[in-house]
Parts: structure tokens; sequence; C-alpha cells
């Protein structure tokens, strides 16, 4: 299976979206948006903030279908 490095995360607060690529073996557990500033967290049931805000999840759950 193929493996997309690249989601883009749509901001909760203002709702801004940007195209990123993400981090493979390890979970990026903060996000700054690049409009209101706000620093987004990974929801409490997602291993990081691809997972929970992202078009993709991140590349270990693409892969296993599980948070590390």
């Amino acid at each position: 299976m193929k493996v997309d490095l690249k989601s883009i995360i749509t901001c909760p607060e203002c709702g801004h979206k940007n195209e990123e690529e993400m981090p493979t073996g390890d979970y990026q557990l903060f996000y700054v948006c690049g409009n209101c500033l706000a620093i987004l967290k990974p929801k409490l049931s997602d291993c990081c903030v691809f997972c929970s805000y992202g078009t993709a999840p991140c590349p270990t759950v693409q892969e296993y279908n599980k948070c590390g």
C-alpha cells in the first residue's frame, strides 16, 4: 500500500486550510495555524494533528490501521 505523505489540515478555529507534508517515524503533536495562530493538538482519540484535522491520517495509521 502506498502511503500518502501530503495532508490538508483544516483549522477548527477559523477554517483555514493548508497542505502539509507529514513526518515519517514520528507523530506531530502540535500545529500552529498559519492564519489565526491557534495551536492545534490531537483530539483525545487520535495520535496526531493529521489524524484529527487532516484529509489523510498519519503514515503509521495508513500503514498499520492503528496509532503506534
